[in-house]
């Protein structure tokens, strides 16, 4: 279980630094992982968003059945399965999205029952009522109308900015992007990470103050910087802890 407080923890720190932290583990490709470029936050000003993910399928092209439509209330009975605060994801199946994934009404429904955030493939609305809501976003693009929208499977695989999601996922998400934290290091990542902001204060406290600065001496803070995360490496690696 991850506890509340070290999601707290967690969303204290940038996206960025949170996949800077994930690598120094080697638990998977620098490469993989996170949403890629197709995903941008709608609101980059608010703070950074974490929660588990409640994955749903969605279209909009083609008039609802009703016989693969799922209600708004089977949706978000899903919340109460996860083991904290929700993230709804939302593959859009339509090439290119045709209408919003979701408006006012369902951000303030997810909203109500817990959920922290959303992640589409598609596209939204209402972005200036979703943003009074202080209710983070992350889709494809803006859509004006609804058009046949429609939820047609939760609780499914889905894909979205090229990362492969499962529900129960952990999501981190902020202006820079989305990334996906392994649950069995979360608690570490969390415990670690001031000392991986630690590390990074050599060279900046250097960089951003007033003054002229030497070539040599930034190679110096550099060299300082490296040995500190390389001793963090070397500590938390489980590829290490596997040899």
């Amino acid at each position: 279980m991850i506890t509340p407080a070290t999601l707290r923890k967690l969303a204290q720190y940038d996206t960025p630094t949170i996949c800077n932290i994930i690598e120094l583990f080697e638990v998977r490709l620098n490469n993989t992982g996170y949403m890629d470029a197709r995903i941008r936050a709608a609101f980059p000003e608010m703070p950074p968003m974490i929660g588990f993910a409640a994955t749903a399928m969605f279209r909009s092209a083609a008039v609802p059945s009703k016989s693969t439509y799922v209600s708004l209330e089977t949706q978000v009975e899903q919340f109460a399965q996860l083991p904290g605060p929700a993230v709804v994801v939302f593959q859009d199946l339509d090439d290119p999205p045709v209408g919003a994934t979701f408006g006012e009404v369902m951000c303030s429904t997810y909203k109500a029952f817990g959920s922290v955030g959303l992640i589409t493939s598609g596209g939204g609305r209402d972005l200036l009522q979703v943003k009074a809501l202080d209710y983070p976003v992350f889709t494809g693009g803006t859509i004006c109308s609804h058009a046949y929208c429609q939820t047609i499977e939760i609780g499914q695989p889905v894909r979205v900015g090229g990362l492969a999601v499962q529900t129960g996922d952990l999501l981190h998400g902020d202006a820079n992007g989305v990334t996906n934290i392994p649950i069995d290091i979360a608690a570490e990542i969390a415990d670690v990470a001031d000392e991986f902001v630690a590390a990074e204060i050599h060279i900046m406290g250097y960089v951003k103050a007033p003054g002229p600065k030497k070539a040599s001496e930034l190679a110096a803070y550099r060299a300082a910087m490296g040995e500190a995360i390389a001793a963090l490496r070397q500590r938390v690696s489980r590829k290490k802890n596997a040899n």
